[in-house]
């Protein structure tokens, strides 16, 4: 521990149950999207998120599989949903959508029972923690806002999404060392995803593999694995 500066977080499988992002947030995202853009696709943020959407769309392979957003974002919306896209403007828009759940309370996060006792504990230690996800920032200060523990968000020093770049290429986690300041070798990124991690340490970040109850379980794990945040 004392050789790390900051420790790098993923959410989902590392934090957040996957159940949780599965279960709850995608479908609630899914269920509210057409009513959310009504009520609210003239605000300005919303407006650039529709554009940048359309630009995704305008940009698939010229197959015909996409639908597209001329009239109605929708179709292409509920696409990029089905098939899990790390797409900017769809994360943009669920964390928009999220928000108004949170804020009604109709959301309510979940972390692991190990997270607020380690987050703590990095911060007793002099050691900031961050968190990268392919989730919007704004999504990501909402789940750690509003979570079964209380608001998380005192523990965490910087939030980094796709705007920085793709979560499987090293770029990003060269970007990350730079806006925190630090040598990538002080940096500890902790993920489920080993295509992350492999990505992260070709930077020249140190990395955990975070194996979690109901996630699969590596046969040949080529990282460190944790089950928990209380082995960092």
């Amino acid at each position: 521990m004392t050789s790390y500066r900051a420790i790098l977080l993923d959410i989902e499988g590392t934090t957040t149950p996957i159940a949780f992002v599965k279960d709850v947030l995608f479908p609630f995202a899914r269920r509210n999207a057409a009513a959310f853009i009504a009520a609210h696709g003239h605000d300005p943020d919303v407006r650039r998120d529709l554009a940048l959407l359309a630009e995704e769309c305008a940009r698939e392979s010229p197959d015909g599989e996409a639908p597209g957003t001329s009239s109605d974002p929708l179709p292409y919306l509920f696409w990029l949903m089905d098939r899990d896209r790390k797409s900017t403007a769809l994360k943009a828009l669920q964390g928009r959508i999220w928000r108004d759940g949170y804020e009604s309370g109709a959301l309510v996060s979940e972390v692991y029972p190990d997270v607020v006792p380690a987050l703590a504990r990095f911060r007793a230690t002099g050691i900031d923690v961050s968190i990268f996800s392919s989730g919007s920032v704004l999504a990501q200060r909402l789940l750690f806002a509003h979570t079964n523990a209380g608001d998380l968000r005192p523990f965490l020093r910087a939030y980094f999404d796709t705007t920085t770049g793709a979560k499987k290429e090293a770029e990003s986690y060269t970007r990350i060392a730079s806006e925190l300041r630090l040598a990538p070798g002080q940096v500890l990124f902790v993920s489920d995803i080993a295509e992350e991690l492999d990505a992260a340490e070709q930077a020249g970040m140190d990395v955990a593999l975070c194996v979690r109850p109901g996630t699969p379980e590596p046969t040949r794990p080529r990282h460190h694995v944790v089950r928990s945040l209380d082995e960092i």
